[in-house]
């Protein structure tokens, strides 16, 4: 049988025990198996992890600089089971040390998106979708 695609986002972190903590409030798992002193594994799921690199760590994959809070490198989406789920994992977020919306919520009926920053500037776009509004809908595959 074939492996479930996975994907791990990698993601530069001035405090690695401040940027831990923010993403065990948001729900995910430290996995100490691939953790050390300069990077800690983070499972959102079964097929979704999130390494935290200190700089040092993180400028030993790249040439290039790494981004400040000041630039916006990437916006990850992350959905969730319901408009009060989205709320509530904002809540633990901001209390995980995260700043909520810093983008503007979007309430488009079928779907609800809030966005969250955590610690270093990284955000998440946390939202719900209606599954009737998908329903029977097939992605296009990329063709590569």
């Amino acid at each position: 049988p074939r492996m479930p695609k996975m994907i791990f986002v990698n993601l530069p972190v001035r405090d690695l025990a401040a940027a831990t903590a923010f993403y065990e409030a948001i729900g995910a798992v430290k996995n100490p198996q691939f953790s050390d002193h300069t990077a800690v594994c983070m499972v959102l799921s079964e097929t979704i992890y999130v390494m935290l690199l200190t700089h040092e760590k993180y400028r030993g994959f790249t040439t290039k600089p790494i981004a400040d809070r000041s630039v916006s490198e990437v916006l990850i989406a992350l959905n969730h089971d319901s408009r009060g789920e989205v709320d509530a994992v904002l809540d633990r977020g901001v209390a995980g040390g995260g700043r909520a919306d810093p983008n503007p919520v979007q309430e488009l009926g079928f779907m609800y998106s809030r966005s969250l920053e955590d610690p270093d500037g990284h955000v998440w776009e946390m939202f719900w979708m209606d599954p009737a509004a998908v329903a029977g809908s097939e992605p296009e595959r990329a063709t590569a």
